[in-house]
């Protein structure tokens, strides 16, 4: 493997891709993150590796979408303002992005046939990619390697050093030779297999390895089963009741890999029996503890998962245990994501209620939880949790479009949500999720399937007798038709949608629809109508305390003033809507304000306010992550020394 990563070395035809396929748990990511590991410590890659989990086995794998957008984040352009909108778009910005990169490691691991893979591979050949499947991806021009399972003789040398690591006194392996080959057989050599049954070895230091082996023998005579399936009915069959039952309900959580609260929730125990119990299936080697950003989450293995969730599958009083804990699982996220909001908001009254102390540890959560409560609202497609992932879903709204902006993971999550409140027959709850749809459309560049997902949801609102929601699909059509040129319908829309929300009391949807009334009335080039707007809805955020509304009117109106050439002024808006989103921690938004700010001083040969500017914008990107900006602003800077 390591001559393929090699950049030295030559061949004809060229070769930058290898691919290591094997059988599940056969240990083909911890040999590729091995020689990834070697190559970059050889220096052959100064640009670094990447690495992205496709979760090609999972019910919910990694969409190729979804890798870009990692991938994009992982060469430097995170924030929201950088990444392009369209598909398209971000697969030519990040084929430049690798172009102009020094040479850097691609690491694809748990990849499945019809993963769109080809859309990733770099497009010049100082790059290396290095891939791990179950599959040989034979379309792929790539060196292939498979792995089977070990030689006898390193199977056995694997057990005897395994079991002298966690006690260099253990010597069973020296006195029972005959029984550690057998039981090395009985596993077929697999490494998972050898490595759960080295867990209920260490777990029993006194137990001979002979009894195991019988006791896998007689699994082996009752199951005809083979290696991994037979250490795993073993294990599974000395574990204690509540033991058993955490096992069972982990392989049923929405994805392979949990953190602390959600396995408390799934055992429905006080979070120290529940941290016991995740101990107890560590040390038999079921789940494995990880570190992620210092906090701990619980991993199954995907082929230990299977396991699980076959165990589960084949009796009516498990199933019945495990839709249980599915429906704690709803609640939890929905509860949590809802306290998550209320601190990024600054809701009043739920202060006393939510897990959060700041905005830092919500936005945290809601980052790491992401790809679970995706994958749990797919729960809706099940009549019996319907109802709670579409809570779900409604929940996660506002993260989703306003701050992650994950939109094509929103189309993919909220189309079958769509359906399952349509069924559960609430029209206002149905539409909600439509004019969601519509939204990430919009953002997508798919305006005329926009269009038509708003004038549905305007309908379902109208049956609904909602004013509120009428208004919400009126503001989205009126943006719509905006994009699309007919400014005066726009404006007729955007109108009509500040005046329902008066009428129903929502301030906040009244300023938003102000906000947009604002770009309308700039395209029709009536920029006094749109800085009057732009004011009354900064006037209404201020009386509702929210401060992300605050900050965008003071962003808008920024804007205006400065195609108004009252420079001044737009100086002290765009100023105001850089210290919001500092207190707001948002840095992108943050550190692009300064940067307007250093722009118009530049341009005004205001040198020093400029670079200071600059400055702040350098350390606000820095913040966000967003590097390239950071290193672009500091460049500014230093050329006004």
């Amino acid at each position: 493997m390591l001559p393929v990563l090699d950049p030295q070395t030559e061949s004809d035809p060229p070769v930058g891709i290898c691919l290591v396929s094997g059988l599940g748990g056969i240990g083909k990511t911890s040999l590729a993150l091995y020689a990834a590991h070697r190559a970059v410590g050889e220096g052959w890659f100064p640009g670094g590796a990447l690495f992205i989990d496709f979760r090609g086995y999972d019910v919910d794998p990694l969409t190729t979408e979804q890798a870009l957008l990692a991938l994009l984040e992982g060469l430097g352009i995170p924030g929201d303002a950088d990444v392009p909108r369209t598909s398209a778009h971000r697969y030519t910005r990040y084929q430049q992005r690798l172009a102009a990169r020094y040479p850097t490691l691609l690491l694809f691991d748990n990849v499945s046939p019809g993963t769109g893979l080809d859309r990733l591979l770099p497009g010049t050949h100082h790059h290396r990619v290095l891939i791990t499947s179950r599959y040989r991806l034979t379309d792929l021009d790539a060196r292939l390697i498979s792995l089977d399972s070990l030689q006898l003789e390193h199977a056995v040398s694997l057990v005897e050093k395994s079991l002298r690591i966690s006690d260099e006194d253990d010597d069973r392996a020296t006195h029972e030779p005959e029984a550690i080959a057998r039981l090395a057989a009985l596993c077929d050599r697999h490494p998972l297999a050898l490595q759960i049954a080295v867990s209920m070895l260490r777990k029993h230091r006194y137990r001979p390895i002979v009894s195991l082996a019988n006791e896998l023998d007689v699994t082996a005579n009752r199951t005809k089963t083979l290696g991994l399936q037979r250490i795993l009915d073993t294990a599974y069959g000395q574990l204690l009741p509540d033991e058993a039952r955490l096992f069972r309900l982990l392989s049923l959580a929405p994805r392979s890999e949990v953190s602390n609260d959600a396995a408390v929730v799934l055992a429905d125990r006080d979070a120290d029996r529940a941290a016991g119990l995740l101990a107890d299936l560590a040390s038999y080697h079921l789940v494995t503890p990880v570190s992620v950003n210092g906090t701990v989450r619980w991993r199954l293995h995907d082929m230990v998962r299977e396991y699980g969730a076959k165990t589960v599958s084949r009796t009516a009083s498990l199933r019945e245990e495990g839709e249980a804990a599915r429906e704690r699982m709803l609640e939890f996220y929905r509860q949590r994501a809802g306290d998550a909001e209320a601190v990024l908001r600054k809701v009043s009254g739920r202060s006393g209620q939510t897990q959060f102390a700041n905005r830092t540890e919500a936005l945290a959560w809601l980052g790491a939880e992401w790809p679970s409560m995706m994958a749990a609202v797919q729960w809706c497609r099940v009549q019996r949790h319907a109802h709670g992932a579409v809570r779900l879903a409604l929940a996660l709204m506002d993260h989703g479009l306003n701050r992650s902006r994950s939109f094509d993971d929103w189309i993919t999550i909220v189309r079958p949500a769509c359906e399952a409140a349509a069924q559960l027959g609430d029209p206002v709850v149905t539409a909600q999720l439509w004019n969601s749809l519509g939204f990430a459309l919009q953002q997508t560049g798919q305006w005329y399937a926009a269009m038509d997902t708003h004038t549905h949801a305007l309908e379902l609102y109208r049956a609904g007798n909602s004013l509120q929601g009428e208004a919400k699909a009126l503001y989205n059509l009126g943006l719509t038709l905006l994009h699309l040129g007919q400014v005066e319908k726009a404006i007729e829309l955007l109108t009509n949608a500040g005046e329902l929300h008066k009428a129903a009391g929502n301030p906040r949807g009244e300023a938003t629809t102000l906000l947009g009334l604002a770009d309308a009335e700039l395209a029709a080039r009536r920029l006094n109508k749109a800085i009057a707007a732009c004011t009354r809805a900064h006037e209404l955020c201020q009386a509702e305390d929210d401060l992300p509304g605050q900050a965008m009117a003071w962003s808008s109106l920024g804007s205006l003033l400065q195609e108004s050439m009252r420079e001044r002024e737009a100086l002290e808006a765009y100023g105001t809507a850089a210290r919001l989103y500092c207190e707001l921690e948002d840095w992108q938004r943050a550190g692009l304000h300064s940067q307007w700010i250093a722009r118009i001083h530049d341009a005004a040969n205001n040198r020093q306010e400029a670079r200071t500017h600059y400055l702040r914008a350098a350390e606000a990107f820095a913040l966000a992550k967003n590097h390239d900006r950071s290193i672009e602003c500091q460049m500014f800077a230093d050329a006004l020394t």
